[in-house]
């Protein structure tokens, strides 16, 4: 059995437009939400549109959410029950 080479060359155009596309976001607004709806009230999320990539967030929208997070650390465990 011959060994040869193989080289890529990825289309970074391609790559980016892939990584700010339509689906991408849907993707993440459907993790987003989840990880939304695990943490519960007085909290939102968001879709952010970056130079290279969109990411989601979720961030506590209330005072009551804020200090609940820095207690009980609730984003941090929606996170991790909203695992898919």
């Amino acid at each position: 059995m011959s060994k040869s080479k193989v080289t890529v060359q990825l289309n970074h155009a391609a790559v980016g437009q892939l990584l700010k596309g339509g689906e991408i976001q849907g993707l993440l607004r459907q993790y987003a939400d989840s990880v939304q709806s695990a943490a519960g009230d007085g909290y939102e999320s968001n879709i952010i549109h970056g130079k290279n990539r969109c990411w989601a967030e979720v961030a506590p929208a209330t005072a009551h959410a804020y200090y609940s997070n820095l207690k009980h650390n609730t984003l941090l465990k929606a996170l991790g029950s909203a695992k898919q």
